[in-house]
């Protein structure tokens, strides 16, 4: 199996500079700013206004977990109110992002994740962080158990569905062309699954960008995706078409995690060649560029970006 993704390069670790995983979520970026001021009520208030909607939910805790103080503050809101759910899977997810930068011990964010799991049965984001953790240390089993547990909690959840192409695309297969990867056929599986006005329609997209990360990470594929002819063939063709589809009709202003998709999707409609719609992805995107797909498969992120937006709007 292939190296997991970021952190992977010097390119990405100047790219992630340029970038706010908050997005456009401005609430979320108050309660983090209060956080690392101390202020943990600010973040208390954010998530009881949150409630069981899952995917904001995973998204602002994920968010909150990325900042260096978060676990001791999560600490601290345990102190004061120590049956607090929410304080709990605070301090699982940021001991996951610790282990996963060689901060703290894998071990110890497994315990927090299923202490947090206890106090919430019916919250997905604990096993959330448990999938980020295994994603990159675990194996096939404990990967799959783990993305089982989130959606059996939340069927359409984004960030795990994003989780597990990424971790399938890293797979080998032997048996035919890599079009048939299985990585296809699980996204095409999960769109299936979803209800129609669900932003997992954009998966197939994902899929055939993280595929392309593995496969020019190999040497297998050009390290430039505009010039790979990685996104010209039928199925790339195929997929972009319905997934730009989609976007005309059923666009999800409502969903926290919709700017990641619009970018892989501006990103595939630009290797593609596709410049009129590219742009008005990048419109819709506006100052809110992502790290991934952009870096892959080791460039800066920001850089490629701006170039390709440049050049997208030039071409409208």
């Amino acid at each position: 199996m292939s190296p997991p993704p970021p952190p992977l390069g010097r390119g990405r670790k100047r790219a992630a500079q340029a970038f706010d995983a908050a997005l456009d979520d401005t609430e979320l970026v108050a309660a983090r700013a209060a956080l690392a001021q101390g202020r943990w009520q600010d973040v208390r208030a954010l998530l009881t206004t949150t409630g069981d909607d899952w995917d904001r939910r995973g998204h602002r805790v994920t968010v909150l977990a990325l900042e260096s103080g978060t676990a001791a503050w999560a600490r601290d809101w345990i102190l004061a109110e120590p049956e607090s759910a929410d304080a709990s899977v605070l301090l699982a997810a940021a001991t996951v992002q610790r282990a996963l930068v060689g901060k703290d011990k894998p071990v110890r964010a497994r315990d927090a994740c299923h202490a947090a799991a206890a106090l919430a049965p019916a919250d997905p984001t604990p096993w959330l962080g448990l999938l980020q953790l295994e994603r990159n240390l675990g194996d096939e089993e404990t990967v799959v158990q783990l993305f089982d547990e989130v959606r059996h909690r939340y069927p359409d959840h984004h960030h795990a569905h994003h989780l597990m192409v990424a971790r399938l695309a890293e797979r080998r297969t032997s048996a035919g062309p890599d079009p048939l990867h299985e990585v296809y056929d699980f996204a095409n599986w999960a769109v299936e699954q979803a209800p129609a006005d669900s932003p997992l329609a954009i998966l197939p997209v994902v899929a055939h960008a993280e595929r392309y990360r593995v496969l020019a990470s190999a040497g297998l594929e050009s390290t430039d995706p505009a010039s790979s002819g990685h996104w010209v063939g039928r199925r790339a063709r195929q997929v972009m078409k319905a997934a730009f589809d989609w976007w005309l009709e059923w666009e999800r202003d409502d969903h926290p995690r919709r700017l990641i998709d619009l970018n892989f999707l501006a990103h595939a409609k630009f290797c593609e060649g596709r410049g009129a719609e590219a742009a008005a992805l990048f419109h819709r995107i506006g100052q809110h560029q992502t790290p991934v797909p952009w870096s892959y498969p080791d460039h800066d992120a920001h850089t490629a970006f701006r170039a390709a937006r440049a050049t997208a709007l030039g071409t409208v």
